[in-house]
């Protein structure tokens, strides 16, 4: 119901609009609103360092050797997951710890590389194939684009998975957009 209190509404002077339609669109931001910072964008498949991993004190000091995963981008998962096996949850001077494999290239297990890193949790993950896994959590930092960020990573057996990483929303929220069209926009894998 209309109030005959207020004043009328002046007709627009341009085309007419319906009313139940969106605003439309301005190019221009409103005055003093500081201006949203351009984010990099990604494709659907990435290459991943995780230069914190590596177990071995000659491995970190070699940034060559620090683990370089092919990683499906994937908007549909909440958290990221790397493939990890002989996964072993221990402690050490009171502080929960886990100690891990990775087979960083993609189907081939020739090379390992041992990996430690402070336990954050355990979380109840529902797969891909809908059922629930208990998995461990760490928190370590990526690399993505050039980009280096905190990146929580679930710990999973994903041998039989098309990549050994899978980067979800959580660590794509706020730091990239997705270009489903592309890929590698950070560059191909050095050989």
């Amino acid at each position: 119901m209309i109030d005959p209190a207020l004043p009328p509404v002046p007709a627009a002077s341009g085309p007419a609009r319906d009313p139940a339609a969106a605003p439309a669109a301005t190019s221009a931001a409103r005055p003093g609103a500081p201006k949203p910072a351009a984010r990099p964008a990604v494709g659907w498949r990435e290459w991943v360092a995780l230069p914190e991993l590596p177990a071995d004190p000659r491995q970190a000091a070699d940034p060559l050797s620090s683990p370089l995963l092919k990683a499906k981008v994937d908007t549909g998962a909440r958290t990221s997951s790397v493939h990890a096996f002989d996964v072993e949850i221990f402690e050490r001077d009171g502080v929960d710890l886990v100690r891990f494999t990775l087979h960083p290239r993609q189907k081939s297990s020739k090379r390992s590389v041992l990996c430690e890193a402070e336990l954050l949790g355990v979380r109840e993950v529902k797969s891909s194939n809908g059922v629930i896994q208990e998995r461990p959590v760490i928190l370590t930092h990526a690399v993505v684009c050039g980009k280096r960020f905190p990146l929580e990573l679930t710990l999973a057996n994903r041998d039989a998975m098309g990549f050994r990483m899978l980067l979800g929303r959580e660590a794509l929220r706020g730091r990239f957009v997705v270009d489903p069209a592309q890929s590698y926009l950070g560059g191909r894998r050095p050989r």
